[in-house]
């Protein structure tokens, strides 16, 4: 294998949509290439990026001739970006292939034995569906291949935006992106622009310098908005500009700050400090309200969220009479959707804020009959948990990407339940999972649900019957 590659496959056909959002061609000796940004149809050359043994990478270079399917990119940072991978691919296409990753993964991958897979649903808006994003302050930016970086000054280095894939010291400056409705992008120009004109230090994330870190923006279907600005270190420059900000944009109805000294960016362990406005934000479903705090986990796509909860609380085949657990609870939003359907439901998750907004939300809500319990699910659901609260006849599985600890599934199997729902934003560790429950279950339904247009990724909720 060389150590740097040069290496330019001319006149390749794009064959189909294939994993990660990449699509698959072959080279003229058959070898398998998958390509970045293509769609089938389009004919490219291509610049291998990675050469292994049984399949290369690589990327366009020119297209030679367009697919009839192709759609000219629609946000003015696509290719550089990332987030958005499946712009150019009409949206009927890009759940055709979510099925098909469905599909691949549990039976082709997973030889799983699953009946007919039904027909993903579609979200009805592929832009502005999100209610959440981060955005992250650099002081070195990505600098853009028609740029001169000797004829940008110091301010035009500075970067507001996303990571670049493969370089976590690296930020793409965003003008407009098109993920979360209005006012995000007005608010994130607002401070990128004010932290310029005051001479605040945006972070290098590698010295670890820097006052302005990362800007998180939260909002609801019916307007409410969140931001929470992340500093280094307290300074005097902090207050004046949160003024500014609220000042500015009257809409934001809850505003935060966080004091972050560490290296790594997470918030998950720092303090939310409340600077204006009301301590949370609220979702309305099925008229259950939802507490949303700085830190709380919510759906980002709150629409089709609703959607994959129909459908869990459908799967759960729930008469009133059934104790239901709830694992992975996050804010106990899936517990109290099928509540009332229920005789009890125990809700369990890993982050104790979750928690406490969890009972919160129930106690708003007039739910008198979910229990929540925080702690690592593994230590937390054993044998003995289950004989002091009940056996389960019926689990709710919502597991993060990386699915579930074994430990946790060889509790389930000893614990029974008749009917098993496992909703997955990953159907790769999906698969996995079932395959170990499989020795005492069958899979009854698969229905999977976009949340995420123009990107690879997928939910997907499976019914398991006991056998």
């Amino acid at each position: 294998m060389r150590k740097k590659l040069d290496i330019v496959l001319e006149d390749l056909r794009i064959e189909a949509v294939a994993a990660e959002g990449k699509a698959l061609a072959h080279a003229p000796d058959g070898a398998v290439v998958f390509v970045e940004f293509a769609v089938p149809g389009d004919v490219v050359d291509v610049r291998l990026t990675r050469r292994k043994k049984n399949y290369c990478e690589g990327r366009i270079i020119r297209l030679k001739q367009a697919s009839e399917q192709r759609l000219e990119p629609f946000c003015e940072h696509f290719g550089v970006c990332g987030g958005c991978k499946w712009q150019p691919l009409p949206y009927p296409l890009q759940l055709e292939a979510k099925q098909q990753q469905v599909y691949d993964q549990l039976v082709r991958i997973g030889h799983l034995e699953v009946p007919p897979i039904r027909p993903i649903l579609g979200s009805d808006q592929t832009v502005g569906y999100r209610n959440k994003l981060e955005y992250s302050f650099s002081s070195r930016r990505w600098i853009l291949p028609d740029e001169d970086p000797e004829a940008l000054t110091p301010e035009q280095k500075l970067g507001l935006g996303f990571h670049v894939g493969r370089y976590f010291d690296k930020v793409l400056d965003i003008r407009h992106c098109y993920l979360q409705p209005e006012p995000t992008n007005a608010i994130r120009l607002f401070c990128r622009q004010y932290a310029i004109e005051h001479g605040l230090s945006f972070y290098d994330l590698r010295e670890n310098t820097g006052l302005l870190r990362t800007m998180f923006v939260r909002t609801t279907g019916d307007g409410q908005v969140m931001v929470i600005v992340c500093f280094s270190a307290m300074t005097e420059d902090v207050f004046p500009m949160l003024d500014a900000l609220a000042a500015a944009f009257p809409s934001i109805t809850s505003l935060y700050y966080v004091i972050n000294a560490k290296v790594n960016d997470s918030i998950s362990d720092q303090t939310c400090l409340l600077y204006k406005g009301d301590e949370a934000i609220y979702e309305t479903m099925e008229g259950l309200r939802f507490k949303i705090g700085p830190k709380s986990f919510y759906q980002t796509n709150a629409t089709q969220a609703y959607r994959l909860y129909q459908v869990a609380r459908s799967f759960a085949g729930l008469s009133g009479s059934e104790t239901v657990y709830d694992l992975y609870t996050g804010t106990g939003t899936i517990a109290q959707f099928v509540a009332g359907q229920a005789r009890r439901v125990i809700g369990i998750e890993y982050v104790p804020e979750a928690i406490e907004d969890a009972r919160i939300n129930a106690a708003a809500n007039g739910i008198t009959n979910c229990d929540f319990f925080a702690g690592d699910m593994k230590d937390v659901l054993t044998d003995a948990f289950i004989a002091e609260h009940g056996r389960p006849d019926v689990i709710i599985l919502d597991p993060p990407r990386a699915g579930i600890h074994p430990d946790v599934a060889r509790v389930i199997l000893r614990a029974a339940p008749r009917r098993i729902v496992y909703v997955s934003c990953n159907p790769a560790s999906q698969a996995r999972d079932l395959a170990i429950l499989s020795e005492a279950y069958r899979i009854t339904e698969v229905q999977p649900v976009d949340m995420f247009p123009h990107t690879q990724h997928v939910e997907n909720v499976c019914q398991l019957e006991r056998i």
